[in-house]
């Protein structure tokens, strides 16, 4: 965060070329800003800022937040997702305060991939900024909103769960218009169905449930 406050000016020559110091917090006026899609987090403990001597403060503050985003799962394992992250403030209206972003979206998403270096599930792909306006009880707030883009890497599903399903679709048909007995057709039959209940349990505890519509491949 940065902002400005034209009260808080000196002239460094006048206090042995001191251009900056570093300030709790609770000293000066700081923005209230929210996250609206927040759920839960953990507050900063870096409750410090630094001001110039132009009257510029500068605050870092890092969060670790989780929030709630909607999925759409229908092409799972092959989905992408996109997920909102809101800032605004409403104490103050647009007419005493407004937010704007100081970087552009490529710089965002140059410095998120030089600081995501997981290889967990999802992969991180793009980061665009919405600035806009919100309407409150007949006021218009300030409202920053990220909208982050993942992709998900699906080579364990693959693996887990495709591949084993197509394998014993194909047995299956194999088998059916193979030449053996009809008892043993109907006993291989018998253990395709319960593979197929197993790997639909195993499918049931993977797949996302925060979603309206099932995917495509839990519905075939």
């Amino acid at each position: 965060q940065e902002w400005q406050n034209p009260f808080a000016t000196w002239d460094p020559r006048d206090f042995c070329n001191i251009s900056e110091i570093v300030l709790p917090m609770d000293t000066y006026w700081s923005p209230p800003i929210f996250i609206l899609e927040r759920v839960n987090g953990q507050n900063p403990e870096l409750n410090y800022m630094v001001l110039m001597h132009n009257g510029t403060f500068n605050s870092t503050r890092p969060y670790q937040v989780t929030l709630t985003c909607s999925l759409v799962i229908f092409k799972f394992p092959f989905d992408t997702q996109m997920c909102n992250l809101s800032i605004a403030s409403f104490l103050y209206p647009v007419t005493d305060f407004v937010m704007k972003t100081r970087r552009t979206p490529a710089e965002v998403v140059r410095d998120s991939k030089s600081l995501i270096l997981t290889d967990g599930e999802w992969k991180f792909t793009n980061v665009s900024i919405i600035e806009f306006t919100e309407m409150m009880d007949d006021k218009e707030f300030s409202v920053v909103t990220y909208v982050i883009s993942m992709d998900r890497r699906p080579t364990l599903y693959i693996l887990n769960l495709i591949l084993p399903t197509c394998a014993l679709y194909l047995l299956d048909m194999a088998v059916l218009f193979g030449p053996s007995s009809l008892e043993e057709k109907i006993n291989f039959q018998i253990a395709i169905i319960l593979g197929s209940s197993m790997l639909a349990v195993i499918l049931n505890n993977s797949l996302p449930t925060s979603s309206n519509k099932p995917p495509i491949i839990g519905t075939h």
